[in-house]
């Protein structure tokens, strides 16, 4: 079976679940070859207790650029304090790499150039999300329809070409006041 045919199939099982559901299905599907991408948001937060609720043999990492916000720490130990069944694995950047970046460019080089900022962001973020997805089959991110324009043909299951993996978005359907409301 190809990817499309794959996609075609879970999102034929998924068209009438809801967002635990699609979380169920997915590891019902991939095992531990799902992994949850979370930015700590506050859809991530949702699907984090989704996890924890329903399936909680799947994987779940952050990325660490190196520039997150005291904040953002605090709600990560608080997060892992709540959920201790669940693994969380934390990934960071190449330090040499991030070095090497830095004394070339400069630490705030993202604000001089769309090169540069392009350039961060491969080095703080799309070379750990390739590192964390290897192995992996599958992920599942907090992306809704409702989030821009650009989301709005959003599927549950979609192929994500750029990863080369199956994409899960378990609130793909739900509104920013759904997710507010499942906080409270």
């Amino acid at each position: 079976m190809n990817q499309s045919e794959i996609v075609k199939k879970l999102n034929e099982k998924a068209k009438d679940l809801n967002a635990e559901g699609i979380i169920k299905l997915a590891y019902q599907e991939f095992g531990e070859r799902v992994v949850f991408a979370s930015s700590l948001g506050e859809e991530d937060q949702v699907i984090t207790d989704m996890i924890a609720r329903t399936a909680p043999g799947i994987g779940i990492f952050t990325l660490d650029t190196g520039r997150l916000h005291q904040e953002t720490y605090d709600l990560l130990a608080k997060t892992q304090k709540k959920y201790p069944q669940l693994h969380f694995r934390i990934m960071f950047p190449d330090f040499s790499a991030v070095e090497k970046m830095v004394k070339e460019k400069g630490v705030n080089l993202f604000y001089e150039s769309v090169e540069n900022r392009k350039l961060c962001c491969h080095v703080r973020k799309v070379e750990p999300l390739g590192r964390a997805l290897q192995g992996k089959d599958a992920w599942i991110t907090g992306l809704r329809r409702a989030q821009s324009v650009t989301r709005s043909q959003l599927e549950a299951v979609e192929w994500d070409e750029a990863n080369g993996k199956i994409k899960i978005s378990p609130l793909y359907k739900w509104a920013l006041t759904d997710v507010q409301d499942y906080i409270k």
